[in-house]
């Protein structure tokens, strides 16, 4: 049995002559300064994800000597090598366009460059699943880090949080209760340092599952960003990144359907991001099975959200590593996770959690007999508005508005809703659902977050806080309200929501589990003969071409086609 290629020696360039290839390989590596007692060592690569237009990994440079001391303390040789960012604020059109090519970069390079083990950085929403999937496809053993949170800032005696408030405060600006000069002050301490966002957003979402998943050092997802624990974990994670590296542990024997299914569970006790869904879909196709959004319902059906963040709650981040973290939840719900996973230590979940401090109360992690929201977080729709499924954050929205029937106010797309939306003369009422086409996968493109539909400024102006509403695009995980995302098929794909017209009634019954869109079959079927997709959808060339030829629906992950693995289970 030949031993596999270690070291220098792993995914030589072809020169028809392997001797010569570790030769000149050698050769320029040395240029770097190493020594032939360095390069002898196990190689653990260390993804520098720091970039100039992102906050959220603002701290990667010092995290980075932390890991290579924690490499370097294990007898590994460290190498940081550059790979994508992205940044929500920060990635025209959207990050989620974006997504799957820094996923693709990521699989690429770990597998193009010699290394016996990988050290993922995440940190800004789409960052940590990119990761995942690219290290799922790529099999080299793996583990990840984050950034983790910023701590919150404060305007006027409250506290403050990215990016929660940053909505709450603008939809007071644009109904005229706080004035331009305010705003820009409230503008300045949002973000008062590095870090993702302090509340439960989708990159606080994406830490705790990848914990609960197994692929983080336990007590990791929610070490604010400027905490020293932060450093001490990364150092930890450096160490851990050499012994993977010698026991083979490779992403898809921790990342399973059963520690899936633990995510998912989590995803719904925490409160998580709809942006989650998404994600794990997506991460899934890479280890060859499919997303069960059935089971994300029937997971609901049992699991309360016990974590009190917001936008379902009061708190930020910081308080919920006061609170012991994601250990305090998994103590929790003990009885309905799956404790034999394997995890990135070489233990099972249920071993990790048996090391971990005990807990206490708080108020931060709600027991189970007194939840934040009974009936899970995310709620699954189906009906003939949305055949393939769409969500809810049942837990983020008015509980009067869960059941709602109502008559649409149609925007076609994007451009669409930003010149029309607070025009005084558009036939607007509270109890109106506004619908949203054109805003998916392909129809944005890139599904944004734009599901956070803005209410129509008169009707906020008046008071009005929610309203129902609907859309084939995202929701950033900071969001709140009355919301219905992810319909599929997606508008620009010909699915029913590209039907709708103004005046139709739509049904909503969330305890049902329904959307229906109230228009007889014959109407939809004439409309239907007509429809044709948007014109910028039919890109030519670059990354655009491959996007729009291969980008799949919500249910899936909004990944490539070809880029997921062959059904393995």
């Amino acid at each position: 049995m030949v031993d596999d290629p270690k070291g220098m020696k792993r995914g030589l360039a072809n020169y028809g002559d392997a001797g010569f290839s570790l030769f000149l390989r050698k050769a320029f590596i040395k240029a770097m300064g190493y020594s032939d007692s360095a390069l002898d060592r196990p190689i653990i690569g260390i993804t520098n994800t720091f970039s100039g237009y992102n906050a959220c990994h603002r701290s990667v440079p010092d995290m980075i000597e932390a890991i290579k001391r924690g490499v370097m303390f294990a007898g590994g040789l460290p190498i940081e090598f550059p790979i994508v960012s992205i940044h929500e604020a920060f990635s025209h059109p959207t990050s989620m366009f974006l997504r799957n090519l820094m996923a693709m970069d990521a699989e690429e390079m770990i597998r193009a460059q010699p290394m016996d083990a990988v050290v993922l950085i995440g940190g800004c929403d789409k960052t940590v699943p990119a990761l995942l999937m690219g290290a799922a496809s790529a099999d080299v053993p793996a583990i990840l880090t984050v950034t983790g949170p910023m701590i919150t800032g404060s305007h006027k005696g409250e506290r403050l949080g990215a990016c929660t408030d940053c909505r709450r405060f603008w939809g007071q600006h644009r109904a005229g209760t706080v004035d331009a000069v305010e705003i820009e002050e409230i503008g300045d301490k949002l973000a008062p340092g590095p870090g993702t966002c302090m509340v439960m957003g989708t990159a606080s979402t994406m830490a705790l599952v990848s914990e609960a998943m197994g692929m983080m050092l336990p007590g990791s997802a929610a070490i604010p960003a400027v905490h020293a624990d932060r450093l001490r974990h990364a150092e930890a994670t450096g160490e851990r990144a050499v012994a993977i590296a010698a026991e083979k542990l490779r992403p898809t024997q921790i990342m399973t359907r059963a520690s899936m299914t633990n995510a998912l569970r989590v995803l719904q006790a925490v409160g998580g991001s709809t942006n989650g869904v998404i994600h794990l879909a997506a991460i899934a196709g890479r280890l060859g099975f499919d997303l069960d959004l059935e089971e994300l319902d029937r997971l609901g059906a049992e699991t309360p959200v016990l974590v009190d963040l917001k936008p379902s709650g009061q708190h930020y981040m910081e308080d919920l590593f006061k609170a012991g973290g994601l250990t305090a939840v998994l103590r929790e719900i003990e009885h309905l996770i799956d404790k034999d996973c394997l995890t990135i230590t070489g233990k099972s979940l249920g071993e990790n959690l048996g090391t971990q401090p005990a807990s206490w109360p708080n108020e931060v992690v709600r027991p189970l007999s007194d939840p934040i929201h009974r009936g899970g977080g995310i709620r699954l729709l189906r009906g003939n508005l949305a055949p393939n499924g769409a969500i809810i954050k049942q837990a983020a929205a008015s509980p009067a508005l869960l059941k709602h029937k109502g008559r649409a106010v149609v925007f076609t797309s994007l451009e669409d809703m930003a010149s029309r939306i607070d025009a005084a003369d558009l036939d607007v009422k509270a109890d109106d659902i506004l619908v949203l086409q054109n805003a998916g996968p392909k129809g944005a493109p890139g599904m944004p977050e734009a599901g956070y539909i803005p209410i129509p400024k008169k009707l906020a102006a008046a008071g009005v806080k929610d309203m129902v509403r609907i859309s084939d695009a995202r929701m950033s995980g900071t969001a709140f309200g009355a919301i219905v995302l992810h319909i599929s098929p997606e508008a620009a794909a010909g699915g029913p929501l590209a039907l709708v017209r103004d005046g139709d009634m739509i049904d909503l019954d969330v305890e049902k589990g329904k959307i229906s869109l109230l228009v007889d079959e014959v109407t939809l079927e004439e409309r239907r003969s007509t429809w044709k997709a948007p014109a910028h959808t039919h890109a030519n060339r670059g990354y655009a071409k491959l996007y729009f030829d291969q980008v799949l629906q919500a249910e899936d992950g909004c990944d490539f086609d070809f880029l997921r693995a062959k059904p393995r289970f």
